[in-house]
């Protein structure tokens, strides 16, 4: 048995809507003149449209008729491509303030697909596509695992059970993360040769504008000169620092500086390069394939004296 519900009042027949004057900020389509300008091109008529997109013929004629000025959006896509058109859309919100030497201005760039498409929580749903979702495999994928740093402990202790996907609510973080990603995608890394020795190498990683995130500085030395002997061909480098701008650091520029340090050492014919660390520059350069060499060299320092010549407190 069902449960009454109540009644509804009928509705007026929409009246045909007169097409509207296109305006600078949002232009009108006419839809009925762009479909018969298509059919035309491509020699349809409107039975042969019919037959090809599968829309019975009298909604292509109310379409074109202005009758339907607002079809649903697969009719109209299904139309347009049997009529070998095709639907674009991109994103107004875009800089294309600037024209080209014509005076029109450039096509707008398609519009990005969401990066997180694929994902989905444990209930099979998508992500919020504003967010920027990311899938948890282990806890130091979570911002709300705690734990996160104790590898060794077991799920089975785990206050919480993590869940299936994670985004960012709070917006600055996600804009820094979105700028992050842009940056190591368009970052570019080259070596500098302007006004340096010719013993001083120097790579710097940039940005397409020019703005400088990172660089990389060693010299070279030879090693027939550090034992006495007359200057040879054996040749190695010292590291003399690897630095990356704070907002645009855990983003790998600092790993693609030293692997086109690499790459720069084997095309010359240098086998060797040296490093001093400390904290967590010691992990960076081991994950980069440096060696621990404990005891060489050895790290020493000088600190000026107080004012009044004070010795300062041991």
């Amino acid at each position: 048995m069902t449960e009454p519900t109540e009644p509804t009042e009928p509705t007026e027949p929409r009246e045909p809507t007169e097409p509207t004057e296109p305006t600078e900020s949002s232009p009108q389509v006419d839809l009925g003149a762009t479909l018969r300008a298509l059919r035309r091109d491509a020699d349809l008529s409107q039975r042969e449209l019919a037959e090809r997109s599968g829309v019975p013929q009298t909604t292509i004629a109310r379409v074109e008729s202005g009758l339907t000025p607002d079809p649903r959006f697969r009719t109209l896509e299904r139309l347009l491509r049997a009529a070998g058109g095709s639907l674009t859309i991109t994103n107004t919100n875009t800089n294309t303030s600037s024209t080209d030497r014509t005076g029109a201005l450039p096509p707008a760039p398609p519009l990005a697909p969401v990066p997180h498409e694929t994902v989905r929580d444990a209930a099979g749903r998508h992500c919020p596509a504003h967010l920027d979702g990311r899938a948890v495999r282990e806890p130091r994928d979570w911002p709300g695992a705690w734990w996160s740093r104790w590898y060794d402990l077991p799920p089975a202790r785990w206050p919480r059970p993590l869940p299936a996907v994670t985004y960012t609510l709070d917006r600055a973080e996600r804009d820094r993360r979105r700028r992050g990603e842009r940056v190591g995608h368009e970052v570019r890394l080259r070596r500098y040769f302007g006004g340096l020795p010719a013993t001083s190498w120097r790579f710097v990683a940039e940005l397409p504008d020019g703005e400088l995130v990172g660089e990389l500085r060693a010299h070279e030395r030879s090693v027939d000169l550090l034992l006495g002997y007359e200057l040879g061909g054996r040749r190695e480098l010292v590291l003399d620092g690897v630095l990356v701008g704070a907002e645009h650091r855990l983003l790998g520029i600092g790993r693609r500086l030293v692997e086109a340090l690499r790459a720069e050492m084997v095309r010359v014919g240098v086998d060797t390069v040296h490093a001093i660390a400390e904290f967590g520059g010691v992990g960076f350069l081991v994950a980069c394939g440096f060696a621990v060499e404990w005891g060489r060299p050895t790290a020493l320092r000088w600190e000026r004296p107080l004012s009044g010549g004070r010795e300062p407190p041991r």
